[in-house]
């Protein structure tokens, strides 16, 4: 898209609106009428799974994180080179850029356009900005369990000790409860299924991968990463309770359901995009 003449401050004048817009969009009160219902039904839930997940995970620890590490292959071994590569689409950092990078893109080619074009943009921005958080806030929260809790990795020292903590410790031979790989992959599979319910069994099966590919690497027991699982829906339940409640993205049924607003579709968004590229 060529400029006009006099066109960059109005430019820069429309993305710091845009951006200021969107801050405030997020801090602002909430005000869906139903959110009461939201809160009890997801508290519910979370309830529900903590109960589930937490006897899973203390029978893990007890009857299976021992004997399942010992079946993993040796730390090391050459041909799990694709398990690695793998596994990296689990890391935080890398998810998290990612988003951001797709944010500022979506920032960045939002005041050139108008009309409807700036409106679907704007939307897929705003659900861009809640796949992040609903990453950012359980991957900030498992480093601190981490911290706290300081269990060892699998044979950290030569020794298959599941019950080895060294509680604040921070070092990375001690941080192994909750996986943070796990919980980047279940976080971002919830909030995108929450998104786009359509894509939810692809995303299983992606979670599933990069939590099965933590200890297929000796990187964590089977409790960790079931631990992982349980932060990262959680963290991603929140914040896509926080978007309900102010009217972004999602709506709230009579019965507190939380269901996905109609969005862009990825046609409009390649349309929206040659435009924007055009000259």
């Amino acid at each position: 898209m060529s400029p006009q003449p006099g066109g960059a401050s109005n430019y820069f004048s429309t993305l710091l609106a845009i951006l200021r817009q969107s801050a405030a969009q997020l801090v602002r009160s909430p005000s869906h009428s139903r959110r009461a219902e939201a809160a009890r039904r997801s508290a519910r839930h979370v309830l529900q799974l903590t109960a589930i997940l937490g006897v899973a995970i203390i029978a893990l620890m007890y009857l299976l994180d021992a004997t399942g590490i010992g079946w993993m292959p040796t730390r090391g071994t050459p041909s799990l080179w694709p398990i690695r590569i793998l596994t990296d689409f689990g890391k935080s950092k890398y998810v998290l850029w990612t988003l951001a990078a797709m944010l500022i893109a979506v920032a960045l080619v939002s005041p050139g356009l108008r009309g409807t074009s700036r409106s679907l943009l704007l939307g897929l921005g705003t659900r861009l900005q809640f796949m992040f958080l609903a990453v950012l806030l359980p991957s900030m929260t498992g480093e601190l369990l981490k911290w706290m809790i300081g269990r060892g990795r699998p044979f950290v020292g030569g020794e298959g000790n599941v019950f080895d903590f060294r509680h604040f410790v921070g070092t990375e031979s001690f941080a192994s409860f909750p996986s943070g790989h796990a919980n980047t992959a279940f976080a971002l599979a919830f909030a995108v299924s929450s998104l786009w319910p359509q894509a939810r069994p692809v995303m299983i099966v992606y979670a599933v991968a990069i939590a099965l590919s933590r200890l297929v690497l000796l990187a964590h027991h089977p409790s960790d990463v079931v631990a992982g699982a349980l932060v990262g829906v959680i963290g991603a339940m929140a914040v896509r309770y926080w978007f309900a409640a102010r009217r972004l993205g999602f709506a709230i049924r009579h019965d507190g359901t939380i269901v996905p607003l109609p969005g862009p579709s990825l046609g409009h968004v390649k349309r929206v995009a040659r435009g924007a590229s055009a000259p």
